[in-house]
């Protein structure tokens, strides 16, 4: 037929639904991917927070972590965690996060919540509570004189071995809107590694304060050494580890003299307090055996150790204060430890210099210099271990010369108090497990 093209298509008519509904899909999928995306960034978050909280190795601290950890999660301008006393019925703590210092003042008149009202419904129905109006709430009991307004509420209770622990409270969200399921699942999950958390580190307080009092058990109550006085202290490190290697000990000879030593077993574990143990008791035998001196007390020890244990490198300083003229004489030898201090009388504290020779375990063969001070009546030899003045800011030296500004300062202060100042006020950052061992001659 004329004037027809046949290769031609015919025109498909216009399709307006479909594109609106392409549209409409490709909205969709933009939610959900945002959705995904906004679930991940919670995960992730949730991730980091268990990670942050497993960290904290002290009770207190992963208490304080756990609230503003939730805090953080959903977005909330308030946050508490209140313990259950002995009996479950009541807050015998509460630790409270983003109070200003007026609604701090102000609680602190009228005192913290002791679990009543909304509270102590969670406290006897211990399921996730969600409330948008926590004064319509039936269980509300109004809010205490002073304490700051609050509308919403979101409440998970943390169980610890199957018990219930304590609960974690949330207020206010701070875009304004009330808490939903996904913040209540959040802090359910975290609830739960802050459960864990929390028994995790009250097990290790357990195992670090046995092995703090077997540390203690294991050092010397000091014997009646007259004519002269001696105070000792041990402090373990701030950071916490299982067992330390330092010790001190104080015997008395013959002929009024007195035998000091102290050291340190490299090592913070079992190994070093067993290691420890039968340094100084082998060192004791060597003592009362033999009249030597100090330098070759210490080769022999080195020469038995090496021969009959294993035990990890050892610092240590072996004394002996002895009857000389009017006043008395400090004969020592040192295995690479840190010099003592000696406090004269009317004059500054100062280090006593000398060879520090090599720690015990190196090299048996090599020789034990001896070195000698003669010490006026009244005079104070404070001998202690590094963990008093290693930080890693400042060179041994800078550190010596503080302890020697501190131990001037409290050079009055009976033995007691004097070595209690010096483990209160170190010039060291507290890594290191310390020894403190003063000794104070006879006035004239």
């Amino acid at each position: 037929m004329a004037g027809i093209d046949r290769g031609a298509r015919p025109r498909q008519p216009h399709r307006p639904d479909l594109h609106e509904r392409l549209r409409a899909e490709l909205g969709r999928i933009d939610e959900q991917l945002r959705s995904l995306l906004d679930v991940m960034d919670r995960l992730q978050g949730l991730l980091d927070a268990v990670v942050s909280i497993s960290r904290e190795v002290e009770l207190p601290a992963v208490l304080n972590r756990i609230v503003t950890t939730a805090m953080e999660l959903v977005g909330a301008r308030y946050g508490a965690l209140g313990v259950l006393d002995e009996s479950g019925g009541h807050l015998e703590q509460f630790i409270a996060a983003g109070l200003s210092e007026q609604e701090r003042a102000a609680l602190g008149e009228t005192g913290y919540p002791r679990g009543l009202g909304v509270l102590g419904h969670l406290i006897h129905h211990p399921e996730p509570l969600r409330v948008e109006s926590i004064l319509s709430h039936p269980a509300s009991t109004g809010f205490p004189p002073g304490h700051p307004r609050m509308r919403t509420l979101l409440g998970v209770a943390i169980s610890v071995r199957g018990e219930i622990y304590g609960d974690l409270y949330l207020s206010e969200r701070r875009d304004g809107q009330p808490f939903d399921a996904r913040d209540e699942n959040v802090v359910v999950a975290l609830a739960g590694a802050a459960g864990i958390a929390i028994e995790n580190v009250r097990l290790f307080e357990r195992v670090r304060e046995g092995a703090e009092q077997f540390q203690r058990l294991l050092l010397p109550t000091l014997p009646d050494l007259r004519p002269f006085t001696a105070a000792a202290i041990y402090r373990p490190a701030t950071e916490p580890s299982q067992l330390g290697g330092d010790w001190y000990d104080a015997i008395p000879l013959p002929g009024n003299v007195v035998a000091v030593v102290i050291g340190d077993v490299v090592g913070h574990d079992l190994r070093a307090a067993a290691s420890m143990a039968s340094t100084r008791n082998m060192l004791r035998a060597l003592l009362f055996e033999r009249v030597s001196a100090p330098g070759a007390v210490l080769a022999q020890l080195d020469r038995t150790l090496q021969a009959i244990t294993s035990n990890p490198v050892t610092t240590t300083t072996l004394a002996r204060i002895e009857p000389s003229g009017p006043g008395w004489r400090l004969h020592w030898s040192t295995a690479g430890h840190v010099p003592p201090l000696l406090i004269v009388p009317g004059h500054g504290a100062e280090s006593l210099f000398a060879e520090p020779g090599l720690p015990l375990g190196v090299d048996a063969d090599q020789p034990r210099p001896d070195h000698f001070r003669y010490l006026p009546p009244g005079s104070t030899v404070v001998f202690f271990t590094d963990g008093l003045i290693e930080h890693p800011a400042r060179s041994i030296d800078e550190s010596l010369d503080e302890l020697a500004g501190l131990a001037t300062e409290y050079a009055a202060l009976p033995l007691p108090e004097l070595v209690q100042a010096l483990a209160d006020h170190h010039p060291s950052d507290g890594h290191d497990d310390m020894a403190v061992l003063a000794l104070r001659t006879p006035p004239a």
